[in-house]
């Protein structure tokens, strides 16, 4: 991280020092990070929101590393970060908790279990919520005061007012266009900065192989670059679905091609995943002209 740190620009620097947290409570959910943006005015961009309390939306393509860039964000701040996955299961005790009995001097209580919501608000620690757009329409209201100015919320299970502590912030990812997904209202499109993460190409995404996987061989890594170049640029003309560029199917491609060969390892993190036979088939051709 201190790599990342001393590529930002030195007011920027500044801004994350003066509001990086000492976090002594869930020091487990301070996040590893690892992230290496395309362009560094991404990250910029995203300290710069979050310093001045606001929330943002990671808005990108699948396997882009939208979790991997909110989980350096929370390393950077060295903020700890609670996680919502959305489903159309979320209901009101995924996001806030729940009651459940307990026992206080031998005596049958019911206690409030907090969710990752009013947890983060209580610590003033960041709250990540993925997915966003697969929850249902009607959950996510119930955290719209939670995300405007007020950054209040009145538990429904305990009618508790509960005020968001200094340095809480929510960080969101969503994947548009898939099936399960639904489009975010302009109500809560509003309460966001959105930043578009695109994929990692090139050099960025060399070093991510050599960081973030066992594959250590400089001529098998450059081939994996190439390879997701164009796999991005079939994304791009319309010829396969955007699960087949996925950065991080690629890396489990890349480790896995580390004990069995790299066709293999393509097909099982890569080809297989996709629905169409002909889409398929153009994975393989472009495999085989590099491997």
């Amino acid at each position: 991280m201190e790599t990342m740190i001393n590529r930002l620009p030195k007011e920027i620097a500044n801004i994350l020092h003066t509001n990086k947290k000492n976090s002594s409570q869930f020091e487990e959910l301070i996040r590893k990070g690892g992230y290496l943006p395309p362009e560094m005015e991404l990250m910029v961009d995203a300290i710069t929101a979050l310093s001045m309390g606001k929330n943002i939306l990671l808005k990108g393509p699948t396997g882009a590393g939208k979790t991997k860039f909110a989980e350096t964000l929370s390393n950077l701040f060295n903020q700890p970060m609670f996680s919502v996955n959305c489903s159309v299961d979320l209901d009101a005790e995924s996001l806030l908790g729940f009651k459940t009995l307990a026992y206080k001097e031998e005596k049958q209580v019911i206690e409030f279990v907090p969710g990752p919501v009013i947890n983060s608000m209580n610590h003033g620690h960041f709250l990540y919520i993925d997915e966003i757009n697969m929850a249902k329409p009607e959950t996510l209201p119930l955290i719209n005061g939670v995300l405007d100015y007020r950054r209040t919320i009145t538990n429904p299970f305990t009618n508790e007012v509960i005020t968001a502590k200094d340095g809480f912030n929510v960080i969101a990812a969503i994947n548009e266009g898939y099936v399960g997904t639904v489009p975010l209202n302009e109500a809560l499109k509003n309460r966001f900065v959105v930043i578009e993460v695109p994929y990692i190409e090139g050099e960025q995404l060399k070093q991510l192989i050599q960081s973030n996987t066992q594959l250590k061989d400089s001529r098998s890594i450059e081939l994996f670059v190439k390879l997701s170049g164009d796999l991005i640029n079939a994304v791009n003309q319309g010829k396969v679905a955007e699960d087949a560029a996925s950065i991080r199917a690629l890396l489990d491609a890349c480790d896995l091609s580390v004990l069995i060969p790299p066709k293999r390892a393509i097909l099982r993190s890569i080809v297989d995943k996709l629905d169409e036979e002909r889409e398929r088939e153009f994975v393989k051709n472009l495999v085989d002209t590099l491997f």
